[in-house]
């Protein structure tokens, strides 16, 4: 739906107006359930460092991977995330893993790094490897991993409920993102421009039900449930769950190296659920 979407009116518009789009979701949600929020200090900070950092910080250089090094190269650093998680979560929540998910998490990675070297498409343009290229990608992966570590933080703190949580992770996201996109002119007139492309609005929207509304609020209740690094690894699998869909949608040819990866990251996941 993102993909969709940002063709037509570029990626500054969808990803800002999709964190608007989603914050709005989560506030009637929270106040047609009836939702407590009512957090610690500390709560609340740590949400909102969990926000600044994954959010805005790693998404922000994940995006400037995208434009330096391509799509392919970018999620191939990505798949570091979970690695990056399981390490910090280690170092800062005294997280560790057993052997089994040690294994797991390897296993998956593998697998995902699989998928996501394989599906280059024929005729694309060659990228070139820079090495400001793989800091963004790297500095992107740090960020989503850091965002989860401090997400968990907040939840060591007490019980939060996965939607009001991450309300406050995206609005206190958008408080940097609207002033900095605004000022800088990166987005114009986001009325006008989603009034003349409403598929790009219709697609905005159902992104954001999926991506930030459900995605993100799943992903925060995933660590509250389990380890950081384990979740994490969960949530890198995005580039084997797609498989299916561009098959269906775009009729694109899945390799057999992509085939394998994705029995290998399920293969990953499985020993990671029967550890």
């Amino acid at each position: 739906m993102f993909a969709g979407a940002i063709r037509r009116i570029g990626s500054v518009q969808v990803n800002v107006v999709r964190l608007v789009f989603a914050a709005i979701l989560l506030a009637l949600t929270i106040l047609a359930a009836n939702l407590s929020v009512r957090l610690s200090f500390n709560q609340y900070a740590y949400l909102s460092i969990s926000g600044f950092i994954g959010l805005v910080f790693g998404d922000t250089f994940l995006f400037k991977s995208f434009q330096v090094s391509g799509a392919r190269i970018s999620m191939l650093i990505m798949s570091l995330a979970p690695a990056i998680s399981a390490i910090l979560a280690y170092l800062i929540l005294g997280e560790t893993l057993s052997l089994w998910g040690i294994i797991g998490i390897f296993v998956t990675t593998a697998g995902i790094v699989l998928v996501v070297v394989s599906n280059q498409q024929s005729g694309s343009a060659p990228v070139k490897l820079t090495r400001i290229g793989l800091l963004y990608g790297f500095l992107g992966a740090l960020g989503q991993g850091a965002g989860l570590v401090f997400a968990r933080l907040a939840f060591v703190e007490g019980d939060i409920n996965g939607f009001v949580a991450t309300f406050i992770r995206i609005s206190a996201s958008l408080v940097i993102l609207l002033p900095l996109t605004l000022f800088t002119g990166r987005i114009k007139n986001p009325v006008g421009v989603f009034w003349n492309e409403k598929r790009a609005l219709m697609l905005t929207i159902g992104g954001a039900i999926f991506g930030p509304y459900l995605g993100i609020t799943f992903s925060l209740i995933a660590i509250m449930y389990t380890k950081v690094g384990i979740a994490a690894t969960l949530i890198a699998t995005v580039p084997i769950l797609m498989l299916p869909l561009v098959r269906i949608i775009y009729k694109e040819h899945l390799s057999w190296h992509a085939i394998v990866g994705a029995c290998v990251a399920v293969g990953g996941v499985a020993i990671l659920f029967l550890r």
